[in-house]
């Protein structure tokens, strides 16, 4: 899983030329090749998930953070799902101003600060977040994220397995958002 976080570029994935810009993803299937073959100021990152498998039989997708389907979840958050996998999910979420009620996921996350000042907090501890920050978080650990700012802080997302970035649980089990 690759996103572009800065510059641009053009690359080959699975033999099929791709332009890279701020906010394409890349999602390539175990067994399939990738390379960059320009590159001008190209800030790239890149999640391994093992063994990723095909979707339907197809090998890679390039997606454009414009073109990715979008959808609510809990506390006003908003996210757009970027690349088609049945066994990881990548996003981008929204996170307006504010706390998120403390909750877990039933899935594997990494989660990559895109822009943004705030904290995360896990069992009465916090730490803080910004551009550039990383944290992996594993299933079920209860957990929440704040965003300090005035404006919007995006987060990149991958989990595993995949399903929706919307999907979260209430410390006593208790869905977090209704569908």
């Amino acid at each position: 899983m690759l996103y572009v976080l800065r510059g641009t570029g053009h690359a080959t994935v699975a033999g099929h030329p791709a332009e890279l810009v701020p906010g394409t993803a890349v999602y390539v299937a175990a067994g399939s090749t990738w390379s960059v073959d320009e590159a001008d100021g190209l800030e790239v990152l890149s999640v391994l998930v093992r063994d990723p498998l095909p979707a339907n039989g197809i090998r890679y997708a390039v997606v454009g953070l414009d073109e990715a389907e979008s959808g609510e979840a809990t506390a006003g958050r908003m996210f757009r799902v970027l690349v088609p996998c049945p066994s990881v999910t990548q996003f981008v979420g929204y996170i307006p101003p504010g706390r998120a009620p403390d909750h877990y996921h039933r899935y594997d996350e990494v989660v990559y600060v895109l822009q943004g000042d705030g904290a995360l907090h896990i069992a009465g501890e916090s730490a803080p977040l910004h551009a550039g920050s990383c944290v992996h978080l594993p299933a079920e650990l209860v957990h929440s994220l704040e965003n300090h700012g005035p404006g919007e802080m995006h987060v990149l997302g991958v989990f595993r397995p995949a399903g929706s970035p919307a999907e979260a649980y209430y410390p006593d089990g208790t869905p977090a958002y209704q569908y």
